[in-house]
């Protein structure tokens, strides 16, 4: 098992198969789902394909998506980390998207924060990233307040699966002002 990163409350790790049922628990939930295309799972089967998805990612692409593991119980609580997208999002291809998400008990703790935080300088210590990218629907006020206390700027808006999106980048130099 690799891990990418640690902060005082969080380890953040590759995704596991034995994660399967955290994240069934997580992507089931209507409310996680409400900015992500309304679209949650139904069948523990599509968590463990979710899994199966990230785990090729690594292997594909170097990087995907990490469990969330709170230290103090070993519990998975959500996901974090880079998404090496591929296809042209708001006129961009081939750039490191940031990520999160938590399931519901666990929002308002600032562990998406705290997990943004050491993802960030997971990419620019270790990955040697000039830039990360994130996107946020423009009514998520959590997603938005999350990027914004990580160094994140919006660039623009744009629509993105039918809904109106934030753009977000932090580069390097900005991150080590920090």
């Amino acid at each position: 098992m690799k891990i990418f990163a640690e902060t005082d409350r969080l380890i953040l790790r590759e995704m596991l198969p034995q994660d399967e049922k955290g994240l069934y628990l997580l992507d089931s939930d209507p409310e996680v789902h409400k900015y992500l295309g309304n679209n949650p799972v139904t069948s523990m089967e599509e968590a463990r394909n979710t899994i199966d998805f990230i785990r090729q990612q690594y292997i594909n692409n170097g990087i995907g998506r990490w469990a969330v593991i709170k230290k103090e119980n070993n519990e998975f609580i959500g996901w974090s980390g880079f998404k090496l997208i591929t296809e042209t999002t708001n006129n961009h291809i081939n750039y490191y998207d940031l990520g999160y998400r938590f399931i519901k008990r666990y929002w308002g703790n600032g562990y998406a924060t705290e997990a943004a935080y050491a993802s960030l300088n997971y990419a620019f210590s270790n990955l040697n990233l000039h830039e990360v990218f994130a996107i946020a629907d423009v009514r998520n006020l959590g997603s938005r307040k999350v990027l914004e206390k990580a160094g994140f700027k919006i660039k623009n808006t744009f629509i993105y699966q039918g809904q109106q999106h934030f753009w977000f980048n932090i580069e390097q130099d900005e991150w080590a002002k920090k």
